[in-house]
């Protein structure tokens, strides 16, 4: 179990973390999410005990990382991939790391074997494509069989094959009782993989709740409608008093009136359809939603631009 009391990191004048609790539990996956620049990674440096917090603390099974008795077999991290000696080879890499903590050829060898590396395990990881450093990545995370794995932006790189396995590995090793954090940008597969959401946004947490509570608290009963006759039935849905929202000739979004009341004014108006579909909810529209006042680094369009 990972515990955040009250914890706060402040650079000179900017407060990267600001005052924030929230547990991961055991036998779930926990996504990480936030913004560039919202404090996640920030969060995780002092969990390992490679920033000191300005206040509060950050412990892993009830005492600090830096405290435990076997720090890799309690708790497996990846936060940077390129951390390895581009000359060594993949084998060479986690053998230098086993041998400080009295882990042999044999683990290192079945973990090569789990992540899909043991036919390039005597390359030198210099070589490597950036899904396969991410493999020797979790690899090392994995290598003393800890309890708490906790993995930032872990699917970097990985093919589709790469990413349905590193899929079924989070879950299964959360079904095992082990805890699980991870971090990614990726909503799609968060939304696949995660049973509990911790979102942070310029330092703050802004939600901790279940995947299916967050997607829910969206929801917007939003229908999209397609119809040669959108300039036409636009109007007159707009006069029931719900909210349109167009994105192209033909096709528009209508929030507040179910399919069949939209079917209905067309037909009692003799007006096409084309399609009718309701919009279900989804991981991305919901965190959008929730972290539209909190993005710190926001871009602007070339339409934008070229404006001013």
């Amino acid at each position: 179990m990972i515990e955040i009391l009250n914890l706060t990191k402040v650079y000179g004048d900017k407060t990267a973390v600001d005052d924030i609790s929230f547990d991961v539990r055991p036998g779930v996956v926990t996504g990480f999410l936030g913004p560039n620049g919202a404090g996640k990674s920030t969060t995780m440096r002092m969990v390992l005990g490679l920033d000191r917090p300005t206040s509060g603390r950050a412990l892993v099974n009830g005492r600090p990382y830096v405290d435990a008795v076997a720090p890799m077999a309690t708790l497996g991290a990846l936060l940077d991939a390129k951390a390895v000696d581009k000359a060594r080879s993949a084998r060479n890499h986690l053998l230098a790391i086993g041998a400080s903590i009295g882990i042999g050829k044999n683990r290192v060898d079945a973990v090569l074997d789990a992540v899909g590396l043991t036919e390039v395990a005597h390359h030198a990881a210099g070589g490597f494509s950036l899904g396969m450093g991410q493999r020797l990545g979790i690899a090392g995370a994995l290598l003393a069989d800890p309890q708490v794995l906790m993995l930032d932006e872990p699917v970097n790189g990985l093919d589709l094959d790469g990413i349905q396995w590193i899929r079924g590995l989070l879950v299964e090793l959360a079904a095992e009782g082990r805890t699980v954090l991870l971090s990614s940008h990726l909503m799609s597969e968060m939304q696949l993989v995660a049973d509990h959401l911790v979102v942070i946004g310029r330092g703050r947490i802004l939600a901790d709740t279940s995947m299916h509570e967050f997607i829910e608290a969206s929801s917007t009963d939003t229908v999209l409608v397609t119809s040669p006759d959108a300039g036409r039935l636009a109007p007159l849905l707009a006069a029931e008093g719900v909210t349109l929202t167009s994105h192209e000739a033909g096709r528009f979004e209508v929030r507040g009136l179910e399919a069949a009341a939209i079917g209905d004014v067309a037909a009692e108006h003799g007006l096409r359809l084309h399609q009718l579909a309701p919009v279900e909810a989804s991981l991305e529209t919901a965190y959008l939603e929730l972290t539209r006042d909190a993005v710190e680094y926001a871009g602007t369009t070339a339409s934008t631009d070229k404006a001013a």
